[in-house]
């Protein structure tokens, strides 16, 4: 691949790579990390795709497997094992906020949802992917996908109402239960 190709590609994919990195490591740094990480991995393996309409694709599944090598190695990325644990979810808010609240407000109160949900609401909301592509990048079954967004938006609710009504902001516990 060359140059010019290259550069056109990190234009096309840069922001929402970023988007997503951000919603895995809750920080900025280490979502720059992940992004140009993936795309230094790009452009050492990137050659190897046969398919060139398949590269948002592969950067996806790419990012989100370091992310998780980076989280084994136990690098400056938060792990599910780091967060206290709880023995329920949180209870769903029947109130739709949305459209009370501002874009920023969003990306924050998703940054308190668990993290096995974060994922798939990012690749959802932000990315506009399907369940079955989702359900690739992950590498989970598609019922797990559909089942995650769920649960995840139930904990955004949340989120969005307790910022909406002014309450100190804690993290959702962990489930005492294997998430697959």
């Amino acid at each position: 691949m060359g140059d010019d190709a290259f550069t056109q590609l990190v234009d096309a994919h840069y922001t929402s790579l970023y988007r997503f990195a951000l919603s895995l490591a809750r920080n900025s740094a280490d979502a720059c990390d992940l992004t140009q990480q993936t795309f230094y991995v790009w452009a050492t393996k990137g050659h190897a795709l046969r398919d060139g309409s398949k590269a948002k694709t592969w950067l996806f599944t790419t990012l989100y497997r370091e992310f998780l090598r980076s989280r084994r190695r136990g690098s400056r990325v938060s792990a599910l094992a780091d967060l206290p644990p709880g023995a329920e979810d949180p209870p769903a808010a029947e109130v739709d906020l949305a459209i009370r609240l501002d874009a920023q407000q969003v990306v924050e109160a998703l940054q308190e949802v668990d993290e096995a949900f974060r994922a798939p609401l990012t690749l959802f909301y932000l990315e506009d992917l399907p369940y079955q592509e989702i359900a690739g990048l992950l590498e989970v079954p598609i019922g797990t996908v559909m089942s995650r967004l769920s649960r995840g938006k139930a904990q955004l609710r949340t989120a969005l109402a307790r910022r909406e009504a002014g309450e100190k902001i804690i993290p959702f516990p962990l489930a005492q239960r294997k998430m697959s």
